[in-house]
């Protein structure tokens, strides 16, 4: 386990990389911070292991584009996707491409210590995903059919009412569904749900996203 604790926070917000830079600050991790996608890509390769808080929307490169071409770089750091309200098909496809979660502006600290402590699981334990599919696997083994197919839908970042027309059923009846499995599985947040059911290999067929 590494001692030292790195975190790449890019964000074109001054206010975010001063606010949240802070904080991490405070609580122990080391900070490093960039305006944009493409003076994070500059540096990355040659840059120490650590777990980087991608914003994804920025000028010239967004996070996606930012995180796909980590991946074609050989770039392998765990990222945390960091997105304003409403960006939830973004973000499904930023987990979809690796992410280990998403977190909404204005994000609570102790989700957004969370996120990080995931990311940084990742480094430090190589068989991280298979325990992660594991433990999603019997999570979602409590799930009804109906809520199965209604978490899919979610993870492969459709709205309730194109799950609704999808199954042929109600927007009331997805939200019914929705709200049901979101207890069982024991989460707070849309993110949770979606860590669990990418984890346990849902949403992953071909699906057009918008």
């Amino acid at each position: 386990m590494q001692d030292k604790r790195l975190i790449h926070l890019v964000d074109d917000e001054e206010a975010i990389r001063k606010s949240a830079g802070f904080m991490l600050r405070t609580v122990g991790f080391e900070v490093r911070t960039y305006a944009s996608g493409v003076e994070f890509l500059k540096l990355a390769r040659t840059a120490e292991t650590g777990c980087v808080l991608l914003d994804v929307r920025m000028p010239e490169l967004d996070g996606l584009q930012v995180q796909s071409e980590m991946a074609q770089r050989g770039i392998n750091m765990p990222v945390v996707v960091l997105t304003g309200h409403g960006d939830v098909t973004l973000a499904v496809q930023a987990m979809k491409a690796g992410a280990v979660d998403f977190i909404e502006k204005p994000f609570e600290k102790a989700s957004l210590l969370e996120a990080i402590d995931r990311g940084f699981a990742r480094i430090d334990r190589v068989d991280v995903r298979a325990t992660e599919e594991a433990e999603a696997q019997v999570r979602i083994g409590v799930l009804t059919p109906r809520e199965k197919e209604v978490l899919d839908g979610l993870a492969r970042g459709y709205p309730n009412k194109t799950i609704a027309y999808d199954l042929g059923v109600s927007s009331r009846t997805v939200e019914v569904h929705r709200a049901s499995l979101m207890s069982k599985l024991a989460v707070r947040s849309l993110s949770d749900a979606l860590r669990i059911a990418f984890a346990a290999g849902l949403g992953r067929s071909e699906a057009k996203l918008g």
